[in-house]
């Protein structure tokens, strides 16, 4: 998963929700460093991660792209997912709106700031001026952080022909998600951290 979803599935703690968000950039025990709520995001983080990286229909997902996306079709299916929780937001945060989530995340990833990864703090304010969290939900959002992605992060990703991709097979992807989503929402529900 990406972002959205490892925000999302923090609940409305902003600190666990912060940990989420760095999980990514904090390797090994150094997450014992951080307060202990941001502590349980970043743990929590890697738990999704490890649910998802296992799940069949995310290796589904992976394997429908790898013919034309190669070793980063894992990246680009978590990306693919971010863009589907975010187009039907309400529906999967139960009435919570995508705009009132995002506001208050980067709030406190402006309150947290000095606890932030180098790493993060090198492209937050970017990511926030942007709305990233809100413009997952179009096309061209998602194609405007393959762009960012391709430039800094993945030489290789091809934004015009992943959004392409996308739209080719959205039906199939999104009942993946469908079947997915619900699933990592209940491991979620039952891990102790």
């Amino acid at each position: 998963m990406n972002y959205l979803a490892h925000i999302y599935l923090s609940g409305n703690d902003r600190q666990r929700q912060v940990g989420n968000f760095i999980g990514d950039f904090v390797k090994g025990n150094r997450y014992e460093e951080y307060p202990a709520k941001i502590r349980a995001g970043i743990l929590l983080h890697r738990q999704i991660d490890s649910f998802t990286d296992s799940h069949p229909l995310v290796l589904e997902s992976i394997a429908m792209l790898r013919p034309e996306f190669g070793r980063y079709s894992g990246i680009i299916t978590d990306v693919f997912f971010d863009h589907l929780l975010a187009s039907d937001f309400r529906r999967y945060a139960k009435g919570q709106s995508l705009r009132c989530v995002s506001a208050n995340f980067y709030y406190a990833t402006l309150r947290y700031y000095p606890l932030l990864p180098s790493r993060v703090k090198g492209f937050l304010w970017h990511f926030i001026s942007t709305n990233r969290l809100m413009r997952y939900a179009s096309y061209d959002g998602l194609q405007e952080a393959f762009t960012i992605m391709s430039n800094y992060k993945v030489p290789a990703l091809r934004p015009e022909e992943t959004i392409t991709f996308l739209r080719q097979n959205h039906t199939e992807l999104e009942d993946r998600f469908a079947g997915f989503f619900p699933e990592l929402e209940a491991f979620v529900a039952d891990v102790e951290i």
